[in-house]
């Protein structure tokens, strides 16, 4: 496989992007892949810099032994060059990513990776933040990215 680099975005970096981080990180080591390869998430947002993820983000991730370890950082523009893949949570995400000069070429919803979701029109594919509900919308995040980021290894696989 050659040398891929990731960034997970979302709005303040603390629920969604770093829970898909801690999931695709925990799945490449799994397969053995995680070698070679840069991963991290940012926020759009500066709000949280600096932060652990939120509370509920970390018991969802080890209930499933998933392990959230990063600290919340802001997008940096000199991220648009460093990785390869702007994998964003939800439009929004990737309307401020392309407000900011990312290349289009390199920014992905995240969800387009799960192989159910085969054909299905951008605006199906938002991971909803989960910030301001209750514990079950983090559970109903883990379950979307849990999918994509299954299919996005599948996918590194033939790149």
């Amino acid at each position: 496989m050659s040398h891929r680099s990731l960034l997970f975005v979302c709005l303040g970096n603390i629920c969604r992007s770093p829970l898909g981080e801690a999931i695709f990180i925990h799945k490449a080591r799994a397969a053995g892949i995680l070698d070679g390869l840069v991963v991290d998430s940012a926020g759009i947002g500066h709000w949280h810099a600096g932060d652990s993820a939120d509370p509920r983000t970390i018991e969802v991730g080890l209930r499933h032994g998933v392990d959230v370890t990063s600290i919340a950082r802001q997008v940096q523009v000199a991220d648009f060059e460093r990785f390869d893949l702007l994998l964003v949570m939800d439009r929004e995400n990737k309307r401020d990513l392309l407000a900011l000069g990312a290349p289009a070429s390199r920014i992905r919803l995240m969800r387009s990776f799960d192989p159910g979701l085969a054909g299905a029109s951008e605006n199906e594919l938002d991971v909803p933040d989960p910030y301001l509900g209750g514990p079950e919308g983090f559970e109903t995040v883990y379950r979307l990215l849990d999918a994509a980021c299954g299919g996005l290894l599948r996918s590194m696989h033939g790149m």
